[in-house]
């Protein structure tokens, strides 16, 4: 449902790199919290495992990161 009300305003007045960027940030946000907090859960169920899980809990930030800088690049495209 949501996604068919998003296709039809982009479809009648056109979505701006604004919008793509407030989405994509906000889908990025939302992935960072949940990786921190599934870290910290992880590291207080094991805390021996406190090493693999922040280098893997990091590399999963960055790359939720990526998205929105990948968003904030086609903003200033235009698109």
């Amino acid at each position: 449902m949501f996604i068919q009300i998003l296709a039809e305003a982009a479809a009648t007045a056109g979505i701006t790199g604004s919008f793509t960027l407030g989405i994509a940030g906000a889908g990025a946000a939302i992935g960072i919290g949940l990786i921190g907090a599934k870290m910290v859960e992880a590291v207080g169920r094991n805390p021996g495992t406190f090493g693999r899980v922040l280098a893997l809990g990091i590399l999963g930030i960055a790359l939720a990161e990526s998205i929105a800088i990948y968003a904030l690049i086609l903003a200033f495209q235009g698109r």
